[in-house]
């Protein structure tokens, strides 16, 4: 593990340090885990209520200029010009093997400005990517330099409400540009309903003061953020999702509009993409149930029933709120069905684990 000297930090840490928050390393930033309420409560107080989440590692950048959604069709395997004002999609940067580099959420801003998030760890290498791309598109890549805030949950939309900000109006994988200098989405990572704000550091510290003025909403560490987003059926880039697996294994390919599956598609990829949907995927992405309380953790080893390599299990954990242990992984796409029996090693033993449909407790995002 990094020495936290050598970790990045929040802009907000001392709100964190103050909130009683447990550090940890993650994707090389100095992050809080846990605070004192402990990951089993922040889990179900954002399924009941709403939860905080500081996400100021996460990357922005804003993509403008007459060239920019060509731009973005080349670095994804997007249609940027087909979306609506406002409109947000997830979608993916490829190399040239359909390797999963990064997953990030496009956002629409105006005729020729865009908004990409994309991941902590991935945030250098991802820069160089996109600015390479747009060396041959007239367009500018931005870096912004945000505090980015997660309200999720139930009661999401009037903790923001009651702080000023008003997005009411917003559906699910939408954002705006509330307050110059500001960004928001309608979307999350824990499958309630929620939002995105990203915001100018000097204004970041009242506004939360803003929102924690509300009794509903209390801070949310990085572990029931990984256990609400397991839940939910969504992947971890580095762990469910990595340049060795492709959209299509990786159950994501309604992430790619139909046109855009030939060969000749513009996007970085595209040939080998089209040939994987060709050939099939050998392997898929599924939810894991395991029999019993005992959870099974990434790495776990899985074997079919006749003790053949089956896969491996990439996240794993206890879900709260289903109430039992879930898990996602990859297994041979001959015992992808839900129902599947596999067994998973866990420290020797051969534990009896369930192929389940994903997500494990319902979406509820506000669509309309």
């Amino acid at each position: 593990m990094a020495d936290a000297g050598d970790l990045k930090r929040l802009p907000l840490e001392d709100l964190h340090v103050a909130a009683g928050a447990r550090f940890g390393a993650f994707a090389g930033w100095h992050m809080p885990i846990t605070y004192p309420a402990g990951v089993m409560k922040e889990h179900l107080h954002t399924r009941e209520k709403a939860g905080l989440f500081d996400i100021s590692h996460m990357k922005l950048f804003r993509v403008e200029g007459p060239g920019a959604a060509a731009m973005l069709s080349r670095a994804c395997p997007l249609d940027a010009a087909a979306l609506e004002p406002s409109q947000s999609k997830l979608s993916f940067f490829l190399d040239e093997k359909a390797g999963i580099l990064d997953d990030l959420i496009v956002t629409r801003l105006g005729p020729q400005a865009f908004m990409v998030v994309a991941n902590a760890g991935n945030a250098v290498a991802d820069e160089q990517h996109l600015k390479a791309v747009a060396k041959d598109f007239d367009c500018t890549v931005e870096p912004l330099d945000r505090v980015f805030l997660a309200v999720q949950g139930p009661a999401a939309e009037g903790v923001l409400l009651g702080a000023g900000l008003d997005l009411a109006s917003m559906t699910f994988m939408h954002g705006v540009e509330p307050k110059k200098g500001w960004f928001a989405t309608r979307s999350g990572y824990t499958g309630e309903d929620g939002f995105e704000v990203a915001l100018l550091p000097a204004e970041a510290s009242a506004f939360v003061e803003l929102l924690l003025a509300d009794p509903r909403l209390m801070w949310i560490g990085l572990a029931a953020r990984d256990s609400l987003r397991l839940e939910a059926g969504l992947c971890l880039h580095g762990q469910d999702i990595t340049t060795e697996t492709n959209p299509l294994e990786a159950g994501l390919l309604w992430a790619v509009p139909k046109p855009l599956r030939s060969a000749e598609a513009p996007f970085i990829g595209a040939r080998a993409l089209s040939a994987a949907i060709a050939a099939g995927p050998a392997r898929r992405r599924v939810g894991l149930k395991p029999e019993g309380r005992q959870p099974v953790r990434n790495g776990a080893d899985l074997f079919d029933a006749d003790g053949r390599p089956a896969g491996v299990v990439t996240s794993g954990g206890f879900g709260p709120s289903a109430g039992h242990p879930v898990a996602m992984g990859y297994v041979r796409a001959d015992l992808a069905d839900p129902g599947t029996r596999v067994f998973a090693d866990v420290r020797g033993s051969r534990l009896p684990v369930d192929v389940a449909p994903m997500p494990f407790t319902p979406h509820r995002h506000r669509k309309g």
